[in-house]
């Protein structure tokens, strides 16, 4: 699919605010394709086996976003600033769910031979990435709306200034800044 230009997408979602049912219908074949892209650059670093596919996520992103009631969409940055929040939100929901049921959930307990289960593999812990996040956005919220926006929305350094109304080098810096807390507070297990 031929890629469309930002003032395209923002005229969509003006016309979206506005009720314009053709705009929507409109607006999912031309966000699709970003929305998927994005997804994807963060799924690549969910644990291998993961069951939550990138176009389940994009899908269920989209979903929430549509939804949405009388939002003033101002423009493609926006849009997919918000959407970054809901990626954020729907896998840390699907972390969550998924913890749950290695825990049991509410099945029955069954003995297995330790030597059958695969060994863990590396990845990315959402709950505790989630539960630093939180952490960090209680002393400075901004930096942690910058790892949002890159890490979850897929985000350039450009893209996530004009969201947070800063300049690039304050988005670089926060980033770099931000980075190096959470990688403190994951590796301290949560204690930083």
């Amino acid at each position: 699919m031929e890629r469309s230009s930002p003032h395209e997408v923002s005229l969509l979602l003006r016309a979206c605010s506005g009720g314009d049912k053709a705009a929507l219908d409109k607006l999912m074949p031309v966000v699709y394709d970003e929305l998927h892209r994005r997804a994807h650059r963060y799924m690549v670093h969910e644990r291998a086996g993961a069951t939550l596919q990138t176009t389940a996520l994009v899908n269920e992103a989209y979903l929430r976003l549509v939804d949405l009631k009388r939002i003033d969409w101002q423009d493609r940055t926006h849009f997919f600033a918000v959407a970054a929040t809901f990626m954020r939100r729907i896998l840390v929901d699907f972390a969550r769910s998924r913890s749950y049921q290695k825990r049991g959930g509410e099945a029955q307990k069954v003995s297995i031979d330790p030597a059958l289960l695969p060994s863990p593999e590396a990845g990315v812990d959402m709950i505790a990435i989630d539960q630093a996040l939180t952490a960090l956005a209680e002393f400075d919220p901004r930096k942690a709306r910058v790892v949002e926006l890159r890490f979850f929305g897929g985000m350039s350094e450009d893209e996530t200034a004009g969201v947070l109304q800063v300049s690039r080098e304050t988005v670089k810096r926060d980033w770099r800044l931000a980075k190096l807390w959470l990688l403190h507070r994951l590796s301290e297990g949560g204690k930083a």
